[in-house]
């Protein structure tokens, strides 16, 4: 009986131990899995503070550029080596022979705050029905931020939801993939789609980036405009190719200093910057290019997208700014992102498009008014302060 209860303890002993590491090595991935709430009664709108470890760094490191590389590289992170990669594909990847996607119909903006404090910062996304997550972020390394997903890049959808513990777990991969969002020192930066022009970058000596992976390196590591475009000269910004589009990006600041970053198809996917004018508040984007270069004030389906109606939305909102001088409350800037939002808008092939989310950040108070799924009666509020 004695060697039988050692035998017992032993076992026992093994089973406490083996919990015990692996609650100390998932530590931080447990306590961030633990925070994702489910804000809305449907189940479109998740929040979740990330409290775990993630290395900008070795990321940058390992050139990882594609969305399905991102899956593998966080599924081996979170595995802690253990697991090599899971078959995970995004809903936004185009299927084989389609054509790229035009239906990206996203919209941001600067503006000036009408109290004269510090300056608003809106985005509407515009696409299909899918989840939504909002991430808070402290890392050990850059800036605390806000940060908007769409949920369907990492996996999930409408019939895919984060219900249980385990079904949350790719829910860790939102910090790597925000469409949006806001950082400690009021940095904003969104992301808009254009048809068929992915950019391929590929400058000697300098690492890859991906899609998403470069707005959190700037929501994480710069405080102004100027430093975001310096950390565009250390890497190269790839676009991935199955999901049909390129993208350009906005970047401003709480100074107000405001740029559109885009990449020159015709010239090695080099990055052309359109900046702020100093002589307005205001500053607008929508799914067509606005560089000098390539801009045309005639819808033209080989510079943006059409079907999305980029050009009306781009001067209704510009007509909006330049009714109120480029200066806008909070109440106003949800009031023009109401003007271009979509509402079941439906496609030949189909499919059905929303406003998925309406964003609109205080850069001087850093905090985020989110409008989700349309639901214009309601606006959840996120703060850093």
């Amino acid at each position: 009986m004695k060697g039988i209860r050692i035998i017992a303890l032993s076992v026992v002993s093994i089973i406490v131990l083996a919990v015990a590491s692996i609650l100390f090595i998932w530590r931080g991935e447990l306590r961030t899995v633990a925070t994702i709430e489910q804000l809305d009664d449907q189940g479109y709108l998740y929040c979740m503070e990330y409290k775990a470890h993630y290395d900008l760094d070795k990321l940058v490191e390992s050139d990882v550029d594609q969305n399905g590389e991102l899956m593998s590289y966080l599924i081996h992170t979170l595995s802690k080596g253990l697991v090599d990669s899971l078959d995970i594909e995004s809903s936004q990847v185009v299927e084989k022979g389609e054509e790229g996607r035009e239906t990206f119909g996203c919209t941001s903006f600067q503006a000036a705050n009408s109290n004269g404090n510090g300056f608003i910062y809106g985005r509407n996304y515009d696409f299909f029905k899918n989840p939504t997550m909002v991430t808070i972020s402290h890392p050990e390394k850059g800036y605390a931020s806000i940060a908007v997903s769409d949920m369907s890049q990492f996996g999930y959808s409408l019939e895919h939801l984060p219900k249980s513990f385990a079904q949350k777990v790719l829910s860790l991969a939102a910090i790597y993939a925000p469409m949006d969002g806001i950082n400690e020192k009021g940095l904003c930066t969104s992301i808009m789609a254009l048809p068929n022009q992915p950019s391929q970058q590929n400058f000697p000596g300098r690492h890859y980036v991906g899609t998403s992976i470069i707005m959190r390196l700037f929501l994480d590591r710069c405080a102004t405009v100027e430093e975001a475009l310096e950390l565009l000269l250390t890497v190269n910004v790839n676009h991935d190719v199955k999901m049909g589009s390129g993208f350009h990006y906005m970047v401003a600041d709480a100074l107000g200093k405001c740029a559109i970053i885009e990449f020159d198809k015709d010239d090695q996917w080099k990055t052309i910057v359109i900046q702020k004018s100093d002589t307005l508040n205001h500053m607008v984007i929508t799914n067509h290019l606005l560089n000098p270069k390539h801009y045309s004030a005639v819808p033209d389906p080989v510079i943006g997208n059409v079907s999305s109606f980029s050009w009306d939305r781009y001067e209704r909102v510009s007509a909006f700014m330049n009714e109120h001088n480029g200066t806008l409350n909070i109440q106003q800037a949800q009031e023009c992102l109401a003007l271009v939002r979509w509402v079941d808008l439906l496609w030949p092939n189909g499919e059905v498009e929303d406003t998925q989310f309406s964003d609109v950040y205080d850069q001087k108070e850093l905090k985020l008014y989110l409008r989700n799924w349309n639901n214009y009666d309601h606006t959840y509020e996120f703060s850093l302060e």
